[in-house]
C-alpha cells in the first residue's frame, strides 16, 4: 500500500511538471531565421510564453530580417526581445493606413454586409502596426522594429499599449507615424534609441522619457504631436537628445498638439538650424490657450528662443530641475527603469 502511494506520488509530480510546460522558466529563448534557433519567428517564440510570469523571460533574435507583425499580448509581462545586432536583427512589415482591408481584419458582424456591398475599408492607422505591445513590464533591447511601406499613408513601427516599457539601444525606422505610444498614463523609457520618420512620428498620449536618443527628420513636418490628458502631469521629455535633418529639409517644428494639452518638452538637446524660428505649431487655433510646450539650455543653430511662439514656455533651471525620470516613472508606483 505504501509502495503503491509512493507511485501515485511520483506519478502526479510528474504530470505536474509536465504540465508546467517546457518554456515555463526564466531560461532564454533563441530566435533564428536561418533554423539555427528554437523557433524561426518571432511570433512562435512569444505564443510558449507563460502567461503573468513573475521571472524575466529572454527572448533572444539573431541576426536576420523578420517579416511579421507581432503582437505582445496584455496577459504577458517582464519580457525582453534581445536582439543580437541593432542593425541586423530587424523586425519589418509594410502595412498602411490607405491599405484595404482583407476578411482577417473586418469586425465578424460587418463581415457579411461589407461583403455584400463589395466594400472593404482601410486598414487605418492603429491597425498598421509592425510590433504591438499591450503588456506590461516589456523590455526591447538592440533591435530594429521598421514599417517600411511606401509613402501612401501613416504607417506605424512601434504601437505601445503597456505601461512601464523599456526601448534600449532600439532604432524606429518609418515615415509618417512611427512611434505611437497609444494608452494614457502609461510610462515608458527610450535610452540611446534612433527614431526617423516624416509627419508626427513621435505621438500619442503617453508618459515618455527621450535619453540620448537621435531623432532623424526626413521631411519638413512636425516631429512630435502629443495628445497628453489634461490630467496627466508629464507628456514627452527629451532630454540630451540630438535632432538631425535629411538633405533638403529646412523647415521643422518641434511639435504641435494632436489634442488640448499635449505636452512636450526639450532640454539639453542639440537643435539643428531646420528648426523654425517659432518652434510650435498650435494644429488648431484654440490649443494655443491649453498646450504644454517648454524647452530648457538647449544647444545649437535651432536653439535660439528669442523668436518662439508665445505660448511656448522657457523654464527656469529650478523649474527643470524637478522634471527627472524619478518625478516621472514614480508616479503611482514605485517603478524606477
Amino acid at each position: 500500500m505504501r509502495k503503491l502511494l509512493f507511485t501515485i506520488i511520483a506519478l502526479s509530480a510528474l504530470l505536474t511538471a509536465s504540465a508546467a510546460g517546457k518554456y515555463d522558466n526564466p531560461d532564454t529563448i533563441v530566435v533564428a531565421r536561418d533554423g539555427t534557433g528554437e523557433f524561426r519567428t518571432v511570433t512562435e517564440a512569444i505564443e510558449v510564453c507563460r502567461a503573468f510570469m513573475e521571472y524575466h523571460k529572454v527572448i533572444y533574435i539573431k541576426k536576420g530580417t523578420y517579416k511579421e507583425k507581432v503582437i505582445i499580448p496584455q496577459w504577458l509581462q517582464n519580457i525582453e526581445l534581445c536582439g543580437e545586432s541593432r542593425e541586423e536583427t530587424v523586425i519589418t512589415y509594410d502595412d498602411h493606413a490607405n491599405l484595404r482591408m482583407d476578411g482577417n481584419y473586418w469586425p465578424t458582424e460587418l463581415k457579411a454586409q461589407l461583403l455584400e456591398m463589395g466594400n472593404r475599408p482601410n486598414l487605418g492607422t492603429f491597425r498598421s502596426f509592425t510590433v504591438r505591445i499591450d503588456g506590461n513590464d516589456i523590455t526591447l533591447k538592440n533591435l530594429t522594429v521598421e514599417n517600411n511601406a511606401a509613402k501612401l499613408g501613416q504607417a506605424v513601427a512601434i504601437h505601445t499599449q503597456g505601461d512601464r516599457l523599456r526601448f534600449l539601444n532600439c532604432r524606429f525606422l518609418g515615415n509618417q507615424d512611427t512611434v505611437y505610444t497609444g494608452m494614457p498614463r502609461t510610462r515608458m523609457l527610450f535610452d540611446s534609441c534612433y527614431i526617423e520618420g516624416t509627419t508626427d512620428f513621435i505621438f500619442g498620449p503617453s508618459t515618455a522619457w527621450f535619453e540620448n536618443c537621435d531623432i532623424f527628420c526626413k521631411a519638413d513636418s512636425y516631429i512630435t504631436a502629443a495628445s497628453t490628458p489634461q490630467d496627466a502631469e508629464y507628456g514627452y521629455v527629451f532630454n540630451r537628445c540630438r535632432i538631425t535633418a535629411a538633405p533638403g529639409v529646412s523647415q521643422l517644428y518641434l511639435g504641435r498638439p494632436w489634442r488640448d494639452y499635449g505636452y512636450t518638452l526639450f532640454m539639453n538637446c542639440q537643435l539643428p538650424k531646420e528648426i523654425r524660428p517659432e518652434g510650435w505649431h498650435h494644429w488648431e487655433k484654440h490649443r494655443e490657450q491649453t498646450a504644454r510646450y517648454m524647452e530648457y539650455n538647449n544647444h545649437g543653430e535651432g536653439a535660439d528662443t528669442s523668436r518662439r511662439v508665445g505660448w511656448s514656455r522657457q523654464l527656469t533651471k529650478k523649474e527643470a530641475s524637478k522634471i527627472t525620470p524619478e518625478a516621472i516613472f514614480t508616479i503611482g508606483s514605485t517603478w524606477m527603469p
